[in-house]
This record gives structure tokens, sequence and C-alpha cells, in this order.
């Protein structure tokens, strides 16, 4: 049996659900500081575990001219915050090598749309 670890969380069979949500694009600060909170306070109350995600950047838009994100450096700033804020572990996804290292230092997955 294959268990996975992300921040402190352990993701497994043996293991509480562990659910990964959040918006599916940072689109303002507010928005992703109230859903963190109010995602944090329903985990609190439910035996599962929550990892908190979401996209810097939106690279797959339908229209070349579609919303693609706020900035790199501002979402990831928020998501620092909800990090401070909510102690969660955080996911999101990276679009080039160059983010990596980058991301890598405030969120505990990167995914690879």
């Amino acid at each position: 049996m294959k268990t996975v670890s992300i921040g402190n969380l352990k993701a497994g069979l043996d293991q509480p659900l562990l659910i990964i949500a959040g918006p599916c694009l940072i689109e303002s600060e507010s928005l992703v500081m109230n859903t963190a909170e109010s995602l944090k306070r329903a985990a609190e109350n439910l035996p599962i575990q929550l990892v908190f995600k979401s996209s810097f950047k939106k690279a797959n838009r339908t229209s070349a001219s579609g919303f693609t994100g706020i900035g790199f450096e501002k979402a990831l700033g928020i998501l620092e915050k909800v990090r401070n804020t909510y102690d969660l572990p955080l996911l999101t996804d990276i679009h080039t090598e160059m983010e990596a290292p980058i991301v890598a230092s405030v969120v505990d997955v990167l995914q690879i749309p």
C-alpha cells in the first residue's frame, strides 16, 4: 500500500480522505482568502484532510483574449498569504521550468498540466 505525503498530510488507503480544493484561478485576494477560510472551517468539522489549490495562471484558455490571471508575483504572494494565514498545504500548477524553483519555495505540490 503506497502512501504519499503532502506537507504534514498523508494520502493513502489507510488515511483520512484527502481533498484538494480551491478556486480554479486566483482572480483576486478576497476570493482566494474567503475560499481558503471557508474550506479550512469545513475541513475542521469533518474527518478529512485539505490541500488548497488555485492556479496563478491559466495558459489553456479557449480564447487568446481570455483572462489568464492577475500576474505571477501578485498571485504567488496571495498563495503565500493563504499558507501563512490558514496553515494549509498548497498545490498549484506551473507552465515553464523557470517557474518551478520560485513556485516550489511557496507551495508543497507542483502540478504540470
